[in-house]
């Protein structure tokens, strides 16, 4: 088509500005003017023509499928969707979530892998698609690199937890241990016989009646997270946590120095090994007492809920969560695609997967806890949790009433931290490859190997993680947690990637592109959520955070001191204030009227593969190559 195009003379303008020359001035040819292409920053080939070295992409399709699925489905999918699903009406909370993926992350997640593969840019260079806005891509870096930095720790627990998981019996399941205190009790209902059959259930147990505790919690909270009065009482740094992190940042390391070659072929496994430990767990734990009733709780429509407003906005804010928008690593991974490859039907496979998980997952869950109410004589809802509360406390209790305990407690927590490694290292891959696009390789940064980035980037983790070892590590994780990669922080993130693409760039524009790349154009309905929609619902979302915003608290008891909540508010907003910051630095420092600075810092920045790809067999024609030394590098800074 393109041919006929060139051949025909419909050549259109567009495509004219598109095929650039890089000679620093206007070149004519048959009465056309080509303007001058933007060379990125300082990168040359070995005859002095401007443009970047091949770039490295998938061995295989398959591989970026699997990294995807790998990072965007997580724990969130196994711990979170099931409590919201339960507690939002059951069956009934799939009608705000499916419509709310379809306008709001399906949107979004395309518009950032087709944004990578067009770009061939990691999560900040890619913005060179509006050079104004590329304070988009630091937020993004600055979002991953602290989800990098916290997430790793609940690793770090599922680690700690699978190397007691080798004992029988386990050590969350009787009192008498060394870090057991006086108040451990195994059964509160013969320690208490005066009180209700209905009692509250074990995970909610730490302050109950005569300030009896049970074992799990007591293993959670005195022996893996050692936890002191506060955060200004971070007391000292457990040996065992700091060598089960030093162990986990090795095995991601070694996951990712090699770049996408390695990390293609890691995903395969940890990918697709949860979903053989879910079958399994499902299969064995709908043969326990109690399992159909739990997988009821878990289904029974309760039609009021559609009316609450908390449903919805619990909804949307899963699905910014899950589908990891935001965090530029998805752009990383789409950068390593071919040029032409399918990424619109990528992205509906993606969220099939996505969602798909998320659903299966609760069958998984509920059955145990369904097993879990039955056995302690309590309602359901005494038992659900979510998070770290189901991970650490509900799950290994369960586990405890469970034949055969030790098997079925090592393979949940093998699974937890498979589940959780390949988001992990995919982040830290999304993080390394937006930082080295960042940097023009003939640049001092731009030159160190691979390996020694990778090495810098997780170091400077395992630094930041010490003060998350420590006894008042709890805390810290928290305000990591609450904060930086919070739901305010991704839907900023995401309003603002909308917003640029369909009104500063252009809807139809970058439609014409992706078309350009997969020989079709998307339905229009992209377009509209990009234009219209999607900006809308991540506004609605975040005004109801903004309006209904709650001091952070530790298990409903601890509140945090005034100087944490302000360090809490410095990691959200060391993010969000990236991209007005970097729009008035360089609107401040570009030269000419307004409206000239607007129209230089939003005219895109090209990459020679642009030209390849758009006209290969005219390049020739249309980009007569300059002599020696006459190419023109325009470097810019971080900023």
């Amino acid at each position: 088509h393109f041919k006929k195009r060139i051949h025909s003379g419909a050549f259109s303008n567009r495509d004219k500005n598109i095929a650039q020359v890089e000679t620093g001035g206007p070149a004519e040819e048959d009465g056309v003017v080509v303007r001058p292409l933007v060379v990125i920053p300082g990168l040359e080939d070995a005859e002095g023509r401007g443009g970047p070295p091949e770039r490295e992409t998938w061995t295989r399709q398959m591989d970026f499928i699997m990294s995807c699925v790998g990072f965007a489905v997580g724990l969130g999918n196994v711990w979170r969707f099931p409590y919201l699903c339960y507690k939002n009406g059951g069956g009934v909370f799939l009608i705000p979530y499916m419509l709310i993926v379809f306008i709001g992350g399906i949107p979004v997640f395309f518009l950032e892998i087709a944004l990578g593969q067009f770009m061939k840019q990691g999560g900040i260079s890619a913005w060179n698609i509006v050079p104004l806005f590329k304070g988009l891509g630091l937020a993004s870096m600055v979002i991953v690199f602290f989800c990098n930095t916290y997430y790793i720790m609940i690793l770090v627990w599922g680690l700690y937890f699978l190397l007691h998981s080798f004992s029988s019996p386990l050590p969350w399941a009787t009192c008498g241990h060394p870090w057991n205190s006086p108040n451990c009790t195994q059964d509160f209902r013969r320690a208490c016989p005066n009180r209700s059959s209905l009692l509250p259930p074990l995970t909610n147990l730490s302050t109950q009646g005569e300030g009896l505790r049970s074992p799990v919690i007591e293993f959670w909270e005195r022996k893996v997270l050692r936890l002191s009065g506060g955060l200004d009482e971070l007391g000292e740094v457990s040996v065992h946590m700091v060598l089960c992190l030093v162990a986990t940042w090795i095995f991601v390391y070694f996951c990712i120095w090699k770049g996408v070659k390695s990390t293609g072929k890691v995903v395969y496994f940890t990918a697709l090994f949860p979903y053989v430990v879910l079958v399994v767990l499902l299969a064995h734990g709908v043969t326990l007492p109690g399992a159909l009733d739990g997988i009821v709780y878990y289904l029974k429509p309760d039609w009021s809920k559609l009316w609450e407003a908390q449903v919805w906005i619990d909804a949307g804010t899963q699905i910014f969560f899950s589908y990891a928008i935001g965090l530029g690593a998805l752009t990383a991974l789409g950068s390593y695609n071919r040029f032409h490859n399918n990424c619109y039907q990528d992205t509906f496979v993606l969220a099939l997967i996505n969602s798909g998980t998320s659903f299966f997952a609760g069958f998984v869950v509920f059955s145990v806890l369904g097993f879990m109410a039955a056995e302690q004589g309590v309602d359901i809802s005494k038992v659900a949790e979510s998070g770290p509360g189901l991970a650490f406390i509900a799950y290994p209790k369960a586990v405890t009433l469970m034949p055969l305990a030790p098997l079925w407690a090592a393979l949940f927590f093998f699974m937890l931290l498979v589940l959780g490694l390949d988001s992990q290292f995919v982040g830290v891959e999304g993080f390394i490859t937006g930082i080295m696009d960042m940097f023009p390789p003939n640049s001092l940064a731009g030159s160190l190997r691979r390996e020694v980035v990778v090495a810098i980037c997780c170091i400077t983790c395992f630094f930041i993680d010490l003060s998350m070892v420590t006894e008042g590590g709890m805390y810290v994780f928290q305000l990591f947690d609450y904060y930086s990669a919070s739901g305010m922080t991704l839907l900023w993130q995401a309003f603002w990637e909308c917003v640029v693409l369909a009104w500063v760039y252009g809807a139809d524009r970058f439609m014409d592109d992706v078309a350009r790349m997969i020989g079709y154009r998307p339905l229009p309905y992209m377009k509209w959520c990009w234009s219209y929609v999607t900006p809308l619902v991540c506004v609605g979302i975040f005004l109801f955070h903004v309006v209904n915003y709650k001091p952070l608290t530790y298990n409903s008891s601890y509140v945090y001191p005034w100087w944490g909540e302000a360090l809490g508010w410095g990691l959200a907003l060391s993010s969000m204030l990236c991209i007005p910051v970097t729009v008035l630095y360089k609107l401040l420092r570009c030269k000419g009227s307004l409206r000239e600075r607007w129209q230089h810092l939003t005219a895109p920045v090209w990459g020679r593969h642009h030209l390849e790809y758009f006209a290969p067999e005219s390049e020739a024609k249309l980009l007569p190559m300059p002599g020696p030394g006459k190419a023109t590098l325009l470097f810019e800074s971080v900023m």
